[in-house]
């Protein structure tokens, strides 16, 4: 039996829930359907965001022929068949899901045929495609975000599944419930959804019996959908504020809430953002923890989360670095820059070589004539940025 979300798969782009940013009235996708004009496209976005259903739309409303293949599951030959129907129609749409997951060999065999035009790809992704898609690949589609469906997005599409279950009878606040739990997915709200109908004995849904179903605790969100960015910002003013119990206590709602991307990418930016200078090793020993977790996943991801959370919120903190060049890039946007000065251009004949003086240093200007003597960078105290301007003023010769 088909399930409620195979049965509520979009048909067309009036249909997806959310991503205003690409859909609707003057917006990218609509106006290439309206156009009637797609070009190679990889989405990426969260699970149950609606990347499958973006692609199904489009592909339904230019009217198209296309052909659904998996990178991970389908074979080079199964590749090999649709470039040869593509062949036979002239032009096919290639929707290719987890596309971060195609090797070389596969992604060798489309190129051509992107180039071409033979082939249009859409590309369906969880991950970032800047980090995880082949270049070659990358240059030759465009990339949109799909963002996370906010809980009205999500409750908007329980009422549409409303009419495929029969006699159901539920109240706002269940509908609110479910829409809550299914942080963004909205597969899985639907799935609850329609658990609940089933498991139901007179089709009517109370928010004691979904609390039954759903055993999770729901912190993450909350009405104004600023609880996950809420428990995002106390989990780094923790760390910056170097209080471990605080720290590891948002840590692990954000654990429960499963969601280790938005984890990775905080810590990514504390590391450098509020640690920096007084302890830089600190960012290499994060991606060395995200790089664990991923590599084992939950439960025991949170192990490698833990250990490398405490660290940081008991390791000394400095803004100093990103302060600096928040700073020259004002002047950038001011447009303070200046030419660059003669001497350090290119195959300058008056360049000197500071590692032919001694302690690798000689005394000559660097910024451009307008900005000497500007001053970006002010260490602060600690250990590691006081030795690094005890040896900096060594090498030039101060005491």
């Amino acid at each position: 039996m088909e399930n409620l979300a195979n049965k509520m798969r979009p048909k067309k782009l009036s249909d997806i829930l959310g991503q205003e940013h690409l859909i609707g009235e003057g917006k990218i996708l609509t106006n290439l359907v309206k156009n009637n004009h797609l070009c190679s496209m990889i989405f990426y976005g969260k699970p149950g965001t609606g990347k499958t259903s973006i692609a199904n739309a489009l592909v339904n409303e230019v009217k198209m022929p296309y052909k659904f293949l998996n990178a991970t599951i389908n074979n080079k030959q199964d590749f090999d068949i649709a470039i040869e129907e593509a062949k036979m129609y002239g032009e096919m749409i290639l929707i290719i899901d987890e596309i971060h997951r195609m090797n070389k060999d596969k992604q060798d065999l489309l190129l051509p045929h992107i180039e071409s035009g033979l082939l249009l790809v859409i590309g369906l992704t969880t991950s970032n495609p800047y980090h995880k898609i082949n270049p070659a690949i990358r240059s030759r589609v465009q990339i949109f975000e799909v963002h996370e469906l906010s809980i009205k997005d999500i409750i908007l599409g329980l009422q549409r599944a409303l009419e495929y279950l029969p006699e159901i009878k539920i109240d706002e606040e269940s509908l609110e419930f479910i829409a809550t739990v299914s942080s963004g997915d909205v597969r899985s709200a639907l799935n609850l959804l329609e658990t609940a109908y089933y498991a139901s004995s007179d089709k009517k849904i109370t928010l004691e019996l979904l609390k039954n179903i759903q055993a999770k605790p729901v912190f993450f969100h909350d009405k104004n959908e600023d609880g996950h960015y809420d428990v995002l910002s106390a989990f780094q003013k923790s760390i910056r504020g170097s209080d471990v119990d605080a720290a590891l206590h948002y840590l692990a709602r954000l654990i429960e809430a499963g969601d280790l991307d938005s984890i990775y990418r905080r810590m990514s930016v504390i590391a450098y953002e509020d640690i920096g200078l007084a302890n830089p090793s600190i960012g290499p020993k994060v991606m060395a923890a995200i790089h664990a977790s991923e590599l084992v996943g939950l439960p025991e991801a949170r192990i490698p989360l833990g250990t490398i959370v405490t660290e940081m919120a008991l390791s000394p903190k400095s803004n100093s670095a990103h302060l600096a060049l928040d700073e020259a890039l004002n002047d950038i946007h001011k447009g303070s820059t200046g030419n660059v000065p003669e001497h350090i251009k290119t195959n300058s004949k008056t360049y000197l070589y500071p590692h032919n003086y001694p302690n690798s240093y000689v005394k000559q200007e660097y910024l451009p004539k307008n900005l000497q003597g500007k001053k970006y960078y002010h260490p602060r105290k600690n250990k590691y940025e006081d030795n690094l301007n005890k040896l900096w003023k060594e090498m030039r010769g101060e005491k």
